[in-house]
């Protein structure tokens, strides 16, 4: 298939998926600094877990960097139990905020005014922080032009033909940014509509194909 072909057809995955669910109104947060917060405490668990972790968060009125930096360990990792792995998560997110400290002086406008590559290779510097986590800070936090790639992403286009086995998260990205305009809210929406369909459709087991938007668009 020509980049031209490839281009062309995620073009009309995106308009099909679009149609068939409307906007996502993704990522939820009321702060870029909570929506840094979410995609670290997303590893591996699910949003509704999430939800109930940052609502601990807000009412203990740690949800600012300078208050979630200050915060003893101990008291974070009680505070986000509901998301799991809630040590391992407390120290991840004590290392985001010492990144954010120690490099921008703790202030997001300077961070996200840096040049969007130096701040990713930043931001994968950081204990516990890889590139999903990475990119969806640059995306949702910093309205970068960074698509998120995740296990939805590979799963549903790898059933329709897009990606090969054992596609690497750098060559899945590579299949949508080199394809796709560099475009924030088409990113956005984009990565949205697919974990959506993900979850409802393109199941990890007994995907229900039948009458599924993308349904045409399954390989001969």
């Amino acid at each position: 298939m020509s980049d031209r072909q490839i281009s062309t057809q995620l073009t009309a995955i995106y308009k099909v998926l679009s149609r068939a669910y409307g906007p996502q109104h993704w990522w939820p947060g009321d702060t870029p600094f909570e929506v840094m917060v979410g995609a670290v405490l997303t590893q591996n668990t699910a949003w509704t877990n999430v939800e109930k972790a940052i609502a601990n968060l807000k009412k203990s009125r740690l949800l600012s960097l300078s208050r979630l930096h200050g915060a003893p360990g101990r008291q974070l990792a009680f505070l986000i139990r509901p998301s799991g792995y809630f040590n391992i998560k407390a120290q991840r997110l004590k290392s985001l905020t010492a990144f954010v400290a120690g490099r921008y002086r703790g202030s997001l406008k300077r961070m996200f005014a840096d040049d969007p590559r130096t701040l990713r290779e930043g931001l994968l510097g950081v204990n516990g922080i890889g590139p999903e986590t990475a990119d969806s800070i640059l995306l949702y936090a910093a309205n970068r032009p960074y698509f998120v790639v995740d296990a939805y992403t590979k799963r549903v286009f790898g059933r329709h033909g897009l990606i090969a086995d054992g596609a690497v998260y750098h060559e899945v990205q590579q299949l949508f940014m080199g394809n796709l305009p560099a475009d924030v809210r088409l990113y956005n929406e984009y990565h949205a509509l697919i974990v959506r369909i993900g979850k409802e459709r393109c199941k990890k087991n007994r995907p229900l194909c039948a009458g599924c938007p993308l349904e045409k668009f399954l390989p001969g």
